[in-house]
């Protein structure tokens, strides 16, 4: 395990997808995961609950979910440009980004004219 908490539980999600479990504890949790893991609830590609383990996490429908390392700064106008490079499509996917509004998808954020730090994709 390391410092990154988001980076160890996607990557443990994935883990878990590529072994084709349905279900996982993750130990290790913050606010800053959950407000991730909830963007990926309200699009229906995981479910989770907090319990005295930690949190439990049923994967629904899920491709591919990974941070995104280094954390890029973006710019309204640069989100495109990234959209492409880790994204399989134009309409297909969804990036999160960390602004000063909170986390919020691309599309959010293009809404309502905010750059910041490129967190995680998942689609």
């Amino acid at each position: 395990m390391s410092q990154d908490i988001v980076s160890d539980a996607l990557n443990q999600i994935m883990n878990a997808k590529r072994v084709e479990k349905k279900e996982l504890i993750i130990r290790q949790s913050s606010k800053f995961l959950i407000n991730l893991l909830e963007i990926m609830k309200k699009y229906h590609h995981i479910n989770y609950k907090l319990t005295e383990d930690g949190l439990k996490i049923e994967i629904l429908k899920l491709n591919k979910c990974m941070a995104i390392k280094p954390r890029y700064y973006v710019q309204t106008d640069e989100i495109e440009k990234y959209l492409r490079r880790f994204l399989p499509s134009r309409n297909f996917g969804t990036m999160i980004i960390s602004t000063s509004k909170g986390l919020l998808t691309q599309d959010e954020a293009k809404e309502k004219n905010i750059g910041g730090s490129l967190i995680a994709y998942f689609y």
